[in-house]
């Protein structure tokens, strides 16, 4: 894995929004709403992480076209 490919940040971004899903689900079944709010702020920040991942991926590929 080279040090710029996204594929670590991708990885780590889906970790975090199935952690996000679950949070949101127990709370919703405590009926716990700060519980379910970390939840969805979670899965917001897994699905940004995956994108960071995703552009790294695209740069990567640009500049070895580049190259």
């Amino acid at each position: 894995m080279a040090e710029n490919d996204g594929t670590a940040d991708k990885v780590k971004g889906k970790l975090k929004d199935a952690e996000g899903q679950a949070r949101e689900k127990i709370g919703d079944a405590t009926n716990d709403e700060e519980m379910k709010a970390k939840g969805q702020d979670q899965q917001v920040e897994g699905k940004a992480t995956e994108l960071k991942g995703e552009a790294k991926d695209k740069i990567g590929d640009l500049k070895k076209k580049l190259s």
